[in-house]
């Protein structure tokens, strides 16, 4: 085991595509690092970087206590399992397993004793005479890990894993990992596009965007202290709803102005917001964060809607809605609700839970700098 440092890493592809950008990354020893992101954001070659199958264009990247910049893949002690699995077609499971210590000169009792080890922890034992055609794509998963733990290396590293599993499956199969890492503390970095699998799995989740880290925290941290509108709209289902506005003051009470519709903000925020007073911000809240009204009389930050879908998911009902000047958002409710299609709707906003970020696709949390947001 060990930990994974990477410092100011950059990868240029033909002199003139940046795909990683000044990359500082820090991952403990037996920590479970997922690096998530869109596609395009630079997270896969962050990875082959890390094994040495991409070379990096600057800066440095070290395991343990080594340099690994020009160490060459199999001198690095790390394990990669990839999106394909990459299985060899013409061997069976147990061959496949043992390929890897084959090739190291393992003993026969040794490849053997590891080998089975590996095979009743994931519970591939009774597979082992059969090729990868006849596996299901779980079953496949699963060898694929095998081979990588059997090798007991310093660090895992995991490239989409999952993705070419069923839904079902899936879910089942990230408990599988999350319960296996717990018993072997391996180091090790996860890269995805599932933001799902991101929270479910990761100690930590680093969040990239055009090869440039965005943000670096736990899942929790990340999901409700979110440091900018980027962040905050990947993660959440339904993802966060934003409402373009200004902020005014009533005196020293901010509020947000979005639409006919005006919010009242927390005191808290007084300090900060002084500073974008009658600026055109954003404003985002979780779609669990906003209630439907009782009654359409209630006063006190609401925002004026028309429903425009109900989505019936068994444990709730997502309700999609479009306010006074078009801006469409999504409240959670639930799912005995009697509420019609085309329905004009009073919705309520928990202002504790509101976060005010500057214009942009990236624009920053300023809710942030009060440092009490729950």
């Amino acid at each position: 085991m060990a930990r994974v440092l990477l410092e100011n890493v950059s990868k240029v592809f033909d002199k003139q595509v940046t795909a990683v950008s000044d990359f500082r990354l820090e991952v403990a020893d037996s920590e479970f690092m997922v690096i998530v992101g869109p596609s395009g954001s630079g997270k896969t070659t962050i990875l082959r970087m890390i094994a040495g199958l991409e070379k990096v264009t600057s800066g440095n990247i070290y395991i343990g206590d080594t340099l690994v910049n020009d160490v060459p893949p199999r001198n690095r002690d790390i394990a990669m399992v990839f999106q394909n699995y990459a299985l060899y077609p013409h061997m069976n499971v147990y061959e496949n397993i043992a390929f890897g210590l084959k090739m190291r000169k393992f003993s026969k009792e040794e490849i053997n004793r590891r080998v089975k080890k590996v095979s009743v922890l994931l519970g591939i034992e009774h597979l082992f005479t059969r090729k990868p055609k006849a596996l299901s794509g779980g079953q496949r998963q699963r060898v694929a890990v095998g081979r990588a733990i059997v090798r007991s290396p310093k660090v895992f590293l995991f490239d989409e894993p999952l993705s070419n599993l069923d839904t079902g499956l899936r879910g089942a199969t990230r408990a599988e990992l999350k319960a296996l890492h717990h018993k072997l503390q391996i180091t090790s970095i996860y890269v995805t596009h599932d933001q799902t699998e991101a929270m479910t799995l990761g100690d930590r989740i680093c969040v990239t965007y055009n090869g440039i880290i965005q943000q670096t925290a736990s899942p929790i941290e990340i999901y409700e202290r979110p440091i900018n509108k980027f962040v905050a709209g990947f993660f959440g289902t339904p993802s966060m709803n934003f409402f373009a506005g200004r902020v005014k003051f009533q005196g020293d009470i901010p509020c947000f102005v979005t639409g006919n519709d005006t919010i009242t903000l927390p005191r808290r925020l007084r300090t900060i917001l002084a500073d974008y007073s009658d600026k055109e911000m954003v404003m985002g809240i979780r779609p669990e964060d906003l209630s439907l009204c009782q009654f359409s009389n209630q006063a006190g930050n609401v925002i004026s809607a028309t429903v425009d879908i109900i989505e019936p998911l068994g444990s709730r009902a997502d309700i999609y809605l479009t306010n006074n000047t078009g801006i469409k958002f999504i409240t959670k409710a639930d799912p005995h609700i009697e509420i019609n299609v085309h329905e004009e709707v009073k919705v309520h906003i928990d202002s504790e839970r509101i976060h005010i970020f500057e214009p942009g696709e990236a624009g920053k949390n300023i809710t942030l700098s009060d440092g009490t947001l729950n």
